[in-house]
């Protein structure tokens, strides 16, 4: 079945309809504390660090865990601090997405230090979700169920908000989570889509600024869909004037300012697969314009040195189809697919 042009404008009409209800005013981003998570409570207490901690009164209410407006930059036992993108205040979620309290972040990390969570070492290998363009890490959740079935891994799903900040300030707040995990477990990353730009440019920061150690923990890195070249599709909507508003900067990074962030990009030095894609004849996009999942082309998932597997899947279902899954954890526990 082939796209008409008609079809396409009729469904980018309701893309932009329902992205232009948003809202797009941003305060500047509060600096991230990069603090450890086994040496939080070893922080001596003052009468500075009592008033910073003053959180605003709390009603323990469930939240929808983030969707566009919150980033995560702290996971601790499926606990999150996270950032919201429009405010810049902060607010702490337990794994139910009830919030714990909310102001500074100061006044959510003293009372995440204080929780009863999990004792003793931590050896589980922490494999982190990233989530694409649009999506929220509820789209990574059957997956990271899958990776936790042989009780070895621990799915750790990113929030971010994909729509309302750049790659650099999304791969910022990815170190900020992964530096704040013990030291002494190995990680691996599952991307979909512009997920795995967000790790590749985390570990070009990491590598700009000679973290070794941090480097030395990289296990294995799996993507799905990844414009690893950038997007002919997100270049072709770039033309039009509302794009922009609806998928951010990440957005337009993707398109036509893919040379400019392409420089600071990263290939995973650890053993890293790629997931592609292909769709079969007939069933084209002419916005990709070859061979693909109906949003990236398989051409545009390549990278130097990466194993490549194509599956017969649309880019928005890969993390669901089974199959999919299978060669995620075979990959994370063997670096290879099969």
């Amino acid at each position: 079945m082939r796209v008409t042009h008609r079809m396409f404008c009729a469904a980018l009409g309701v893309f932009v309809a329902l992205g232009i209800s948003m809202t797009f005013a941003k305060e500047p981003r509060v600096p991230p504390l990069n603090r450890p998570a086994d040496e939080a409570a070893q922080q001596p207490d003052t009468a500075d660090s009592n008033v910073s901690r003053a959180s605003l009164f709390n009603l323990q209410l469930p939240t929808a865990g983030g969707k566009q407006f919150w980033t995560d930059h702290r996971w601790r036992d499926g606990w999150r601090i996270q950032q919201n993108a429009v405010t810049g205040h902060w607010r702490l979620l337990d794994p139910g997405n009830v919030r714990h309290a909310w102001g500074s972040r100061a006044a959510c990390e003293h009372v995440l230090d204080r929780k009863p969570l999990a004792k003793g070492p931590v050896r589980f290998h922490h494999v982190i979700l990233l989530h694409g363009l649009f999506r929220s890490a509820a789209s990574m959740q059957p997956l990271a169920a899958r990776l936790e079935e042989d009780k070895k891994h621990r799915a750790v799903l990113f929030e971010y908000a994909s729509t309302r900040a750049s790659i650099s300030e999304h791969a910022a707040a990815l170190r900020d989570l992964v530096e704040g995990l013990p030291r002494t477990v190995p990680i691996s990353f599952v991307g979909h889509s512009m997920g795995n730009i967000v790790v590749r440019h985390a570990l070009g920061d990491w590598e700009r600024a000679a973290n070794q150690q941090l480097l030395d923990r990289m296990h294995a890195v799996v993507m799905l869909g990844p414009p690893n070249q950038g997007a002919a599709i997100a270049r072709q909507l770039a033309k039009l004037p509302a794009y922009g508003l609806v998928a951010g900067q990440g957005g337009l990074e993707l398109g036509p300012q893919w040379q400019q962030l392409q420089a600071k990009l990263a290939t995973p030095r650890c053993p890293f697969g790629i997931i592609a894609g292909r769709l079969p004849d007939g069933f084209t996009n002419p916005l990709v314009g070859e061979d693909g999942d109906f949003v990236v082309s398989v051409e545009e998932t390549r990278l130097p040195g990466g194993a490549l597997l194509e599956v017969n899947q649309i880019h928005s279902l890969l993390m669901d189809d089974p199959a999919v899954q299978q060669a995620v954890a075979n990959f994370i526990d063997h670096q290879r697919f099969n």
